[in-house]
C-alpha cells in the first residue's frame, strides 16, 4: 500500500550514500571525481569516460588520460573544481595527492556531513508529508475511513521514523570514518 513512497525514502537514503562518496575524507577515491566534467572536444565528460584512474597508493589518484591531447583540458577541470588540491602533470599522467586533514578540515567536513544528512531527512518528511495528503483526499472522497485514515498515518509515521533513523546511522558512520583519519 505504501510501496511507491517507501521507494522513494530508500532511494533518498542511496541518493545521501553517493553523496558521501564525493565528500573527501582524506583517502584518495575516484569517486571524488565523478562531480567533475571536462570539456573534451566541446562536450563535458566525466574523467572516467576519457581516463583511467588508480589509486598508487591511500593518499594519491593517478589519472592516466587514453588520449595525451586529453591531458591538459582535464588539469584544467581539475584545477576549476572545488576539489581544493593542485594536480601535478608530468606529461603522461595527473597525480592528485590527498593531504592528511587538520583537525579544522575534519569539522568542516563532519558539518558538510550533517548538513546533507539534515537534508535527506527533510526530504523523507516531505515524502511523508505528500503521502498523507494523498490518504487525506482519498479519505474526501470516501475511499477510505477515518479509521483507516489513522492507521495510515500511523504506519506511514513508522516509516518515516525507520528512515530518518537509517539516515542517522549512515550519517553517524560517516563521521566516524572522517574522524579516524
Amino acid at each position: 500500500m505504501y510501496e511507491e513512497y517507501e521507494d522513494k525514502m530508500k532511494k533518498t537514503v542511496e541518493a545521501l550514500q553517493n553523496g558521501y562518496t564525493t565528500v573527501r575524507a582524506g583517502r584518495a577515491n575516484p569517486s571524488i571525481l565523478d562531480q567533475v566534467k571536462v570539456d573534451y572536444y566541446d562536450t563535458p565528460t566525466p574523467i572516467n569516460q576519457i581516463a583511467g584512474i588508480s589509486t598508487p597508493d591511500p593518499r594519491t589518484l593517478m589519472i592516466t588520460p587514453w588520449d595525451k591531447s586529453s591531458l591538459k583540458p582535464i588539469e584544467k577541470a581539475l584545477m576549476a573544481s572545488d576539489l581544493g588540491i593542485t594536480p601535478a602533470n608530468d606529461g603522461a599522467v595527473i597525480r592528485l595527492q590527498f593531504p592528511q586533514p587538520n583537525e579544522e578540515r575534519r569539522k568542516e567536513l563532519i558539518k558538510q556531513v550533517s548538513k546533507q544528512a539534515e537534508d535527506a531527512k527533510v526530504s523523507i518528511r516531505n515524502i511523508r508529508r505528500t503521502a498523507v495528503e494523498f490518504y487525506k483526499g482519498q479519505k474526501k472522497t470516501g475511499e477510505i475511513t477515518e479509521d483507516d485514515m489513522v492507521v495510515t498515518e500511523k504506519d506511514l509515521q513508522k516509516l518515516t521514523d525507520k528512515y530518518i533513523e537509517e539516515i542517522a546511522k549512515v550519517a553517524k558512520r560517516k563521521e566516524e570514518e572522517i574522524k579516524e583519519i
